[in-house]
């Protein structure tokens, strides 16, 4: 599929990919953490009431990695960038529940989200016409 951009729509999708690829880059280091080395990622994780235990830190990073995985793939980066919302969500929670710091680890989460779908409304087009920000 052979898709022609003019020079300030090409300029936008690279950005969108850049945006993207540093988002994918990030969770993809942080499911492998959780996927390898649970108990390295135990160890220095403040306490935010997750279970200890390196079976749980594997599921998180098996969730992580799935939706990691839709959102890398344009034709279901759109279905990846919801669900790793409600990933980055219960993230905020948990952050905000144990009363972490709000603008370097609380609202981190909503960072990541900001640039997962701000990658995806630059480089999709069809997220830009349901979603039109800008004239």
């Amino acid at each position: 599929m052979s898709t022609e951009f003019s020079p300030s729509g090409r300029r936008q999708h690279i950005a969108g990919w850049v945006l993207s690829g540093l988002v994918i880059l990030f969770l993809a280091m942080d499911a492998g953490g959780k996927l390898f080395a649970p108990a390295v990622m135990i160890a220095n994780s403040p306490p935010l009431g997750i279970s200890p235990d390196v079976t749980v830190y594997r599921e998180l990073g098996v969730i992580l990695a799935i939706c990691t995985l839709l959102y890398a793939i344009p034709r279901t980066a759109l279905l990846g960038a919801i669900l790793l919302t409600g990933y980055l969500g219960g993230a905020i929670a948990m952050q905000f529940r144990v009363a972490s710091p709000l603008l370097s680890h609380t609202l981190f989460g909503v960072y990541l989200g900001l640039f997962a779908w701000g990658g995806l409304w630059l480089r999709d087009a069809r997220l830009r016409t349901l979603i039109p920000l800008m004239h």
